[in-house]
């Protein structure tokens, strides 16, 4: 009943030769299914449709890679360098591999792989929480950092501090923001109904971390994980174990 996230995960990753097929689906998927979301996702499926491979791949190396407008690791952008995203990301690490989907190069909180997990799991519970907590919110954050005068103001201090040429005009009205703005509208629409505690300020508990994401949970040492040393030390494993850009 999730197979439509498939379609989001595709266009949030790396532009391949058959981008311009998968912005189609994705908008056939929306009239079908979520007819309120297809304008606002007719101008991405447009611009794919108006630039060359090479420019595609442009936009999408300098929203998300070179002076991100936003990250895609979910994890970080609902906790930051709080060491609580330490622990979501391990947590996410056993899940994806308690579900069997392959991460690839990138980490396992990274929105594509989490929006995947949602066809390779049964645990309805996780899905529902991570949905309400974690994806849904996450969403709402990256939508925020495309208005325009945060963007103005990152041009701003890039320049300021020099560190790098600034093409200002792949910041002006960046597509990719109607693709997140149509996901979040499938999200609530998928999860309609289903609440949690926190869910304005999600945060993990580790008291009760084994339980946080449903009974059916990876095990995950509660002890262990208290201490922020060791915590640390399993992440930099972890990311040294994934290739970063």
């Amino acid at each position: 009943m999730y197979q439509h996230y498939t379609i989001f995960a595709d266009l949030l990753r790396y532009p391949g030769e058959d981008y311009p097929e998968k912005a189609a689906l994705c908008l056939s998927m929306l009239k079908a299914c979520y007819p309120d979301a297809v304008e606002e996702r007719r101008p991405f499926v447009e611009y794919i449709n108006t630039h060359t491979k090479d420019e595609r791949e442009e936009l999408y190396t300098k929203t998300f890679d070179v002076q991100p407008i936003c990250y895609l690791d979910l994890g970080y952008v609902i906790f930051g360098e709080d060491y609580k995203r330490g622990a979501f990301l391990l947590h996410m690490q056993g899940e994806q591999q308690l579900a069997e989907n392959n991460c690839g190069t990138d980490l396992p909180d990274n929105i594509s792989n989490m929006l995947v997990l949602y066809t390779k799991t049964k645990n309805q519970a996780l899905l529902n929480e991570l949905a309400v907590k974690i994806l849904i919110p996450g969403v709402e954050k990256m939508i925020a950092e495309f208005a325009q005068a945060r963007v103005d103001l990152k041009v701003k201090v890039l320049k300021k501090l020099h560190r790098a040429i600034i093409q200002e005009e792949l910041n002006k009205g960046n597509v990719y923001r109607n693709v997140f703005v149509a996901l979040l509208h499938v999200l609530k629409k998928d999860f309609e109904g289903i609440s949690f505690e926190k869910v304005l300020n999600p945060a993990i508990d580790l008291q009760h971390h084994k339980s946080f994401f449903g009974k059916q949970s990876v095990n995950v040492d509660v002890n262990h994980l208290i201490s922020k040393q060791s915590l640390n030390n399993e992440v930099n494993n972890l990311f040294n174990n994934y290739k970063l850009d």
